[in-house]
This record gives structure tokens, sequence and C-alpha cells, in this order.
């Protein structure tokens, strides 16, 4: 029965994909759902942004581990960052009525680096994408003993499917219905184990005082890493094209801003529900904990809940990946097939060519994060990878871009390649500071050196 429901599910979402598809007449339409959703639709598309594997898999994985001190990146750096977006991006890139966030690259600086832009753009994506597949293929694995890999392939059938033929609809719509049966499906259970356990003062009171720990001892290196941890997805998803399609796919700008801000508050209570469920498991049933401890909490409601209490936890499972899985994917084929085909093959195709282009690469950014899901299998690092690579090389020109007239595109381009250069380096030396510190102070001193060194005359959103 469980599988039966699993199966149904997953063929509804299907089918809201070929609904929503109805909507699609343009590559507009297939980004950015024509720019049209409403308030509701618009926060909902925002609170799945990161609403996946990490959050429900990997952060009550390392919670159980470190406590609060080992989720400072997620859910707290991702809800971070909504603010921020919201506060400080999401109004001015609203009103230059882009599609993709490497066209700001274009209009601000030039299409040379439109495309350099966005070769660090859209590669991350194919990790991101593998976390969540990973976390499907987890979730099969468990439900029906298939192996993770081929969990793997079917999930990344379903979301390329209904994401290939509805875009940014299909995502828009699934996303609402999928975050009521997550918000429903976690609370139930939350209140279940709860009871269970004689009630939540008696699970908190059994937390180590230690894993209650937020803030960091006074050490200049523990507050650089703290300082780290925060930004992994605080900035380091700022300049990311899945929280810049969603926000830019609100009616106005209005919408676009406060989507941000009721997604952050959506998503840091909700993302507490998996936290607390996993000192539940602990308090409970400590037996399931050995092994891997991302797959804890599926095989403690496999083993110790009845049927409804296993279709609604699966299903709001389901529905947190499947929702960030989707846009993981568009985010780079939107970009590949606008600012990287798009310019190469200049007015020679039409706009329906276009959007063929863009389903096409859909397909390929699915098959490249589909490989590597099979390859890897570590949710958290997956995603904090992907995070950080936005973060050196993007963080500074998108931000200096919009908010300082003389950032120029010598900058920028220096400001992204050596943040990323720097990154490389100090993973390769494999040092006990967080790389992404260095890598992000160069990125800035490039641009810096770009402004001084070879000043540019160009207006505030000009071509040079």
């Amino acid at each position: 029965m469980l599988l039966f429901s699993i199966i149904t599910y997953l063929a509804l979402t299907v089918l809201v994909g070929f609904w929503a598809s109805r909507k699609v007449k343009t590559s507009g339409d297939f980004m950015l759902a024509g720019r049209s959703l409403p308030l509701v639709l618009s926060s909902a598309a925002m609170f799945a942004t990161w609403f996946g594997s990490e959050t429900v898999f990997g952060a009550s994985s390392e919670f159980l581990k470190n406590g609060l001190y080992g989720v400072i990146e997620d859910p707290f750096g991702a809800a971070l960052c909504l603010i921020l977006f919201g506060t400080f991006f999401a109004g001015k890139l609203y009103r230059m009525n882009l599609l993709t966030l490497g066209d700001f690259f274009k209009i601000r600086f030039n299409g040379r680096t439109e495309r350099v832009a966005s070769l660090f753009l859209a590669p991350p994506y194919i990790g991101y994408t593998a976390a969540q597949l990973v976390a499907m293929g987890l979730i099969l694995n468990v439900v029906t003993g298939l192996e993770t890999w081929q969990g793997v392939v079917i999930s990344a059938l379903v979301v390329t499917l209904y994401t290939f033929v509805g875009g940014m609809w299909a995502i828009s719509i699934a996303d609402f219905m999928q975050s009521i049966i997550i918000i429903v499906g976690l609370l139930v259970l939350a209140v279940i184990l709860a009871g269970k356990a004689g009630g939540v003062g008696v699970v908190l009171l059994e937390m180590p005082r230690e894993n209650l720990r937020f803030f960091p001892d006074a050490d200049f290196k523990e507050i650089v890493t703290y300082i780290a941890a925060w930004s992994v997805l605080g900035l380091g998803s700022l300049p990311s094209q899945d929280v810049y399609q969603r926000a830019m796919s609100s009616s106005s700008e209005r919408t676009a801003v406060w989507s941000c801000y009721i997604a952050a508050l959506l998503y840091l209570s909700i993302a507490m529900l998996p936290l607390f469920i996993s000192l539940c498991i602990r308090h409970m049933y400590p037996d399931q904990l050995t092994g891997d401890t991302q797959l804890a909490l599926p095989n403690m409601v496999l083993q110790h809940t009845n049927l409804p209490i296993q279709i609604l936890f699966f299903g709001s499972l389901l529905s947190a990946i499947m929702s960030t899985t989707s846009s993981s994917i568009l985010a780079p084929a939107a970009i590949f097939s606008e600012n990287l085909m798009k310019p190469l093959i200049g007015h020679r195709y039409s706009d329906k060519q276009l959007l063929l282009m863009t389903r096409i690469s859909v397909l390929i950014f699915s098959a490249s994060a589909t490989i590597m899901a099979c390859l890897r299998s570590n949710i958290y690092e997956l995603v904090g990878e992907s995070s950080i690579l936005s973060l050196v090389s993007l963080f500074v020109p998108l931000t200096l871009g919009l908010y300082w007239k003389k950032a120029n595109s010598t900058g920028a381009l220096l400001s992204m390649v050596l943040g990323m250069l720097t990154w490389i380096i100090f993973e390769a030396c494999d040092t006990s500071w967080p790389s992404l510190v260095p890598a992000t102070l160069v990125s800035f001193l490039g641009m810096l050196a770009g402004v001084y060194l070879w000043p540019q005359k160009e207006g505030m959103y000009g071509k040079n």
C-alpha cells in the first residue's frame, strides 16, 4: 500500500506538469512562469527552494552529531539568504525585467562577462541536484529495497519529465501543493513522536547541553569558521539562478520582496521539525542511529509507525525533495540556453526554438546530475560545495554591480576568476581554515583591482 501510494503521488506530480504545460507558450513562460505568480504561489516556491534532502536528511544527521552548532549552514544560513535577497536584491533585479541572472551581467557589464558568469552559475547545480536525487534514491531504497542508484535513476526520470513539459509553471504549482504536504506531514509526525516520548520537554531535557551551543568561543579561528558556515548558503546562494527565478516569477516587485520574507519565516520554522524529530528518534529508538544516520528518519518511520503516518511522511519527504530538484534542474538549463547558447546562435532561431533548446538543456543537466548522484552519496557535502562555488566567484560582482557605480567588467572578471582559483588552491592545500574565506576576500580584491587599475567609463547599467 505504501509503495502504491508513492507511485500514485509520483504519477500525479507528472500530471501536474502536463497540466501546467498548457500555460507555457514562450521561453519566458517556461523560465519565469510569465512573471505572474501571486504571493501565495511565490512564497511557496521560495520556501521550497532549499527545503529538500539537506534539510530533512542532511541537517538532521548533522544535528545529531554536532547539535545546533553543526547546522548553522542550513537551515539558519538558508533563511538568512532569503532575508538578504528580499531586502537588497529582489527589488532591484525585478525592476530590470530580465530572464536569468546571467542577463544581469550582460546588461551591467558586457557580453563577455555574461558568458564567464554563466559558466560559474550553471555547473554548481549539478552537485546540488545530485544531492536531491541521492535523497530520493535513499527513500526508494528504504521503502522498496531497490538499490540506491536505481532509485536515483527512477526519481530523475519523474522529476525531469514534469520539469521538461511544464517549466516554472509546473514547479510553482507543484511547490504550492508540496509545501502543504511538507508542513502537515512533518507537524503530524512531530506531534505523534513527542507524545510517544512523553512530551516535548522530556525530549529537550535529554539533549546534551553542548548540543544547544549556537555561538562560537572567543577564538579568532573559530569565529572565522562560524562566519564561513553562515556564508555558505547565506551569501553563497544570493547569486543563484533558482532563488532568482523563483523571486522574479512573482507578479510584482512587492510580491517578490514579501515572498522572500514569508519564505524565510516558514523555512526557519518548519526546518526545526526534522531536528526535533531526530531527537525523538535518539530518545526512543537509538538503535536506528547505527550506520548511515541519513537513513535514521525514514527507517524509524517505516519500522515504528502505522501505514497512514508512513504515507504522510514519505509523501512529505518526496514533496520536499522533488520541489527542490525540479528548480535546480531548470535553473542551469535556463542559464545554458539563454546566456551561453543564445549569444552563439544570434537571431537565427525563433522563441519557440529557444524554448526547445531550454528543454533539451533540462535533459542534459538532469543526466549529468544523475551520474554524479550514482557516484557520491553525502547529501550535506554536495549541497555545501555547490553554494561555495557561487559565493567565491559571483557574490562580489553581483553585489557590487548592483550597489557600486564604479564596478566594471574587468573587475567583475578578475573577481570571478581569481576567487575561484583561490578556492581551488586552498582546497588542494587542505588547510584547516575554510577555503571560502580567503577566496571571497581575493574575489573582492579582484574587483578593486579592476576598478582602480583598469578604470572604465560606463553607466550604471551600460555596456563597455
